[in-house]
């Protein structure tokens, strides 16, 4: 006779790992922190240097301003002239960028490990003494000019919605202006304008370093004290708050877009100050509940059942990364949709759905399914020395601990079905910025 089957039961769903990425930490005499993390699982290195001055920090006639500088800084240095960056390390063969954020303007390089003093040279070079000269900036603003045309004037939902809801959803200017730049502001720019935003926010006290990689720990701040400890001290402005009140009734505004082929409308809500993740990553994980996956709440009703959207997303902070937002933060949800579905059927949708989270909330294995997808992408993120660099350099930044990058799994398997299920509850119809996009010109 036949074995009768055996009965199978699925095996326990394993521990998500919690990383444990040493750190080393110095602090030079003019003020540079510097964060050290050993990984000789691979022979290569990031080096990142994170300056705390971003769009918000850009006065009044000058948009744009901390991007055009970030251009800048590529032009040439103390001893190297323009292109010599790019072609060290590309003739090393490494990779490098820079970027500019809302709080933020970084830049790395990615190399071979025995490349790692040529980095931290071309780093310190530059922190030194940036080449400001009338021909780079002329250049320069023509580039991000041009950047500004490719990225936003000719591209369909160019700057929708980071660029166009932050003037309905803010008051004051540091946090409502064009961050990407006013092409007249950007012309006016002059020399003294640039030295004087170097000398104010490009101080050794201002930036933090951060090396991730296989390396040596003594002999790197060896390297590091030797490049940059001798560039000079300088006074370091002490960052405003930008904190502005919170929004008591609903904002609307409408804006018209001749290249999209179909309508849009973000919603944005202020959210608790980011510095405080107990706080923060309810809403964090909120954004993930309502819209990533087909299982997630919005997806799965208007894109599955209702099909009154063809896309959607959620997201912290106007750049889509949560982790470098700093207060004032929105919550933002994105919806593109059908011509023939009307913008009131898309919020009464997602406001439907909103109000049962916050009402009936959610269960305890929606939300663990959840943190494992949201954590199982993170690791995915900093398993790589860039992705480490980048995340340590934030952390370290804004909330001096670049070893959050080894608690933040601990720190999302901590969110609870009742912290989400509160976050939800604040998002309510009164407190929120509506901004519709709609194809076509203006009537």
């Amino acid at each position: 006779m036949p074995s009768p089957a055996k009965t199978r039961t699925a095996p326990k769903a394993a521990t998500a790992p919690q990383p444990d990425y040493r750190i080393e930490r110095l602090t030079l005499d003019n003020g540079l922190r510097v964060v050290l993390s050993p990984d000789p699982s691979s022979p290569v290195v990031a080096v990142a240097v994170y300056y705390d001055v971003g769009m918000r920090s850009e006065p009044e006639g000058r948009t744009g301003f901390a991007h055009l500088f970030e251009h800048l800084m590529f032009q040439g240095s103390a001893n190297l002239g323009k292109t010599e960056h790019f072609t060290h390390v590309q003739g090393n063969g490494g990779t490098l960028n820079g970027s500019t954020h809302v709080d933020y303007t970084n830049y790395y390089e990615v190399m071979p490990s025995e490349a790692t003093e040529l980095a931290l040279f071309l780093e310190a070079d530059r922190m030194r003494s940036v080449a400001v000269t009338q021909e780079n900036l002329d250049n320069q603003i023509a580039v991000v000019q041009n950047e500004i045309r490719v990225n936003v004037l000719n591209r369909p939902y160019g700057g929708f919605p980071w660029l166009l809801m932050p003037p309905v959803l803010y008051s004051d200017f540091a946090n409502s202006h064009n961050g990407y730049g006013d092409f007249v502001d950007l012309e006016s720019s002059t020399l003294e304008d640039a030295q004087g935003f170097f000398d104010r926010y490009y101080a050794p006290g201002n930036a933090v370093l951060t090396v991730v990689g296989d390396i040596d720990v003594e002999q790197v701040k060896g390297w590091v004290q030797g490049h940059f400890g001798d560039i000079p001290r300088r006074k370091v402005p002490k960052r405003p708050s930008f904190r502005e009140p919170l929004p008591t009734q609903e904002r609307r505004a409408t804006v018209h877009d001749h290249l999209a082929p179909a309508p849009a409308v973000a919603l944005a809500w202020r959210v608790p100050d980011p510095v405080d993740l107990t706080t923060f990553l309810p809403y964090v994980v909120l954004a993930e509940v309502l819209t990533d996956g087909d299982a997630s709440r919005l997806q799965e009703r208007m894109l599955l059942e209702d099909r009154s959207a063809t896309h959607i997303s959620g997201y912290l902070g106007l750049l889509g990364d949560p982790l470098d937002a700093r207060d004032p933060t929105p919550f933002l949800l994105e919806v593109h949709h059908p011509e023939e579905t009307p913008v009131d059927t898309v919020l009464d949708t997602v406001d439907q759905e909103i109000t049962r989270l916050g009402s009936e909330g959610l269960s305890a294995e929606e939300l663990a399914r959840t943190v494992a997808r949201m954590t199982a992408r993170y690791l995915r993120e900093v398993d790589s020395v860039l992705g480490r660099a980048t995340t340590m350099s934030v952390f370290e930044q804004q909330r001096d601990r670049a070893e959050l990058v080894n608690e933040l799994p601990g720190l999302l398997r901590q969110v609870t079905p009742d912290q989400v299920q509160a976050a939800a509850a604040t998002l309510t119809k009164d407190t929120r910025t509506v901004l519709e996009l709609r194809p076509g010109s203006p009537a």
